[in-house]
C-alpha cells in the first residue's frame, strides 16, 4: 500500500499516520480467513461504557459467501458501488441503541461502535489492507435485507481489501487516490479551557 504522507504538529504512531480511506481494490486479491478473525478481534478489544460493547458487525466475505456479499454490495449507493465493488469484504457496523443490563437508552452505543471501527481499521492498516467506512448505502433496505431489528443504529458500511497496484490504478480514479490528506488546524477542533479558545 502506498503511503499517503501527512504532517503533524509533532510525532504520531506510524500506524495512525498511514491510514487512510482508499478506493482502489485489488479484486483478485481475497482477504485470508485468519487476518478477517485479526479484525474482529481488534473491534472486539475496543473500550465501551459500562463494558458493554454495543457494537455488532455483519461480515460479507466474497470468498465464503457470495450470495451474502452481493446482497451488501446492491445495498450501496451508485457512486461507491462503482468503486466498492472490488473489494472483497464487507463490514456493516451497527450499534445498539439499548443497554444490554437493563435495556435503558445507551446514548454511548454509537461513539463506541466507533471506537471498535477504528480499532478495525488500524489493525487492518497493520496487515497492509485498506478499509473505507462509508455512509452512503441504503439503511431501509439493508436492515430489511439482513433481518436486523430496529434496536441497532446501522452505522457504516465499511470495504475491506488490498490496495491495486500504483501501476493498475485507472485513471479516473488517480486524482482521488492521490489527492493530498488534510485535517484543520488543531485550533479549529480543539479548545483550552474554554469552548472555542483555540489551543
Amino acid at each position: 500500500m502506498f503511503n499517503k504522507k501527512i504532517e503533524t504538529k509533532t510525532t504520531i504512531n506510524e500506524l495512525i499516520a498511514s491510514r487512510w480511506s482508499g478506493r482502489a481494490y485489488d479484486a483478485e486479491k481475497l482477504v485470508a480467513r485468519e487476518d478477517i478473525v485479526s479484525l474482529m478481534e481488534a473491534a472486539r478489544w475496543a473500550p465501551s461504557c459500562f463494558g458493554d460493547q454495543p457494537w455488532r458487525f455483519i461480515v460479507f466475505d466474497k470468498a465464503t459467501n457470495v450470495s451474502a456479499w452481493e446482497k451488501a454490495m446492491s445495498c450501496l449507493v451508485a457512486g461507491n458501488l462503482s468503486w466498492a465493488k472490488y473489494a472483497p469484504l464487507l463490514f456493516l457496523a451497527c450499534a445498539d441503541s439499548k443497554v444490554s443490563k437493563n435495556g435503558s437508552p445507551n446514548r454511548w452505543g454509537q461513539y463506541d461502535t466507533g471506537a471498535a471501527s477504528e480499532n478495525l481499521c488500524l489493525q487492518a492498516a497493520s496487515l497492509g489492507l485498506m478499509v473505507h467506512q462509508m455512509g452512503g448505502f441504503d439503511v431501509d433496505m439493508t436492515r430489511e435485507a439482513f433481518e436486523i431489528p430496529e434496536q441497532y443504529e446501522l452505522m457504516a458500511m465499511m470495504t475491506v481489501g488490498y490496495q491495486l497496484a500504483e501501476s493498475d490504478i485507472p485513471e479516473d480514479m488517480k486524482e482521488r487516490e492521490y489527492n493530498e490528506r488534510a485535517r484543520n488546524s488543531l485550533g479549529d477542533n480543539f479548545f483550552d479551557g474554554n469552548w472555542n479558545t483555540p489551543i
